[in-house]
This record gives structure tokens, C-alpha cells and sequence, in this order.
């Protein structure tokens, strides 16, 4: 760690303590040559990858996005804001632990159906008709045998 005032490269750690939160840690430093005394934070940095789309651009992810996405296809139906919100984090803690810098917008939908499929049956079919887009009956009667014949739902 280099030294905020004279830039010197060896500066000796005095003090190492872990924030209340557990989320950072509190170092106490001291130059060898200027003999001056500073204080460094280490935290975690944690940035979920960069959306890439179909048509090949590029965005930043935005759970908020996410969250209107699930709220759409939830519109109206039983399910708990709680059971949304952990949706939510399954999803972004599957992007942040696949390691991947760069992710498609098809694999994102793709959990994004995974997650329907387990909260609300009838969720999964409006958003799978959306993202698929069903053009014709059949598809949608593939969707239904795909979540089960006499699939229950919350409401059931």
C-alpha cells in the first residue's frame, strides 16, 4: 500500500479491525519512511456482468428491470412480496456466482422463467408467452404440459 503522503511503498499494517457489520475491515498503517499514519477500508466489490442482448448491445443489469419483469407476469396473482423479492436475489446470486463478466439476455430469461415456474403456473405461461412469442395455440398448450397437467397454483 502506497503511502498518501510521500507515496513510499512500505507502509506496515498496526491495527487490523472488522467493522460491526462484518461487511469491511478497518486497517491502521504506518509509513517507513515519513513515519506519518493513515487508515485503509478493504471491502468487498461485488458488480454483476454486463447484460448482452440479441441484437448484440450491451447494458449494464438493472434489478429494477428485473423486478418489473416478475411483477408483470405476477400482476394480480397470490403471490407474496416476499417470495418475489427472494426470487429476485436467487436470480442475481446465480449471475453473481456464475463468474461470467458477460451474460446473455436469453440466460437471464431463461432463470427468470425458473423462478416463475416455481412461485406461480399460471406467471410462467403470461411471461413465457411474451418471451417465447407464442404465435399460435400449440405453443401455449406445450407451455401448460410443461408445467403439468392439473399443475397446482397458489390460488388451487
Amino acid at each position: 500500500m502506497k503511502c498518501p503522503f510521500c507515496q513510499h511503498e512500505d507502509t506496515q499494517v498496526l491495527d487490523t479491525r472488522v467493522s460491526e457489520e462484518g461487511d469491511s475491515i478497518r486497517r491502521r498503517r504506518r509509513c517507513a519512511q515519513c513515519d506519518k499514519r493513515f487508515t485503509t477500508y478493504e471491502r468487498v466489490e461485488l458488480s454483476m456482468p454486463i447484460i448482452v442482448k440479441k441484437n448484440g448491445s450491451r447494458t449494464e443489469f438493472e434489478s429494477s428491470k428485473l423486478r418489473g419483469s416478475l411483477m408483470l407476469a405476477l400482476r394480480k396473482r397470490p403471490v407474496a412480496a416476499g417470495a418475489i423479492d427472494a426470487a429476485i436475489a436467487s436470480i442475481e446470486e446465480k449471475l453473481l456466482t456464475s463468474g461470467r463478466r458477460e451474460v446473455d439476455s436469453v440466460h437471464v430469461g431463461e432463470l427468470v422463467m425458473q423462478e416463475l415456474k416455481r412461485l406461480d403456473k399460471i406467471a410462467y405461461i403470461r411471461f413465457a408467452s411474451v418471451y417465447k412469442n407464442f404465435e399460435d395455440l400449440a405453443e401455449f398448450q406445450e407451455a401448460i404440459a410443461e408445467v403439468g397437467p392439473g399443475a397446482k397454483t397458489p390460488s388451487s
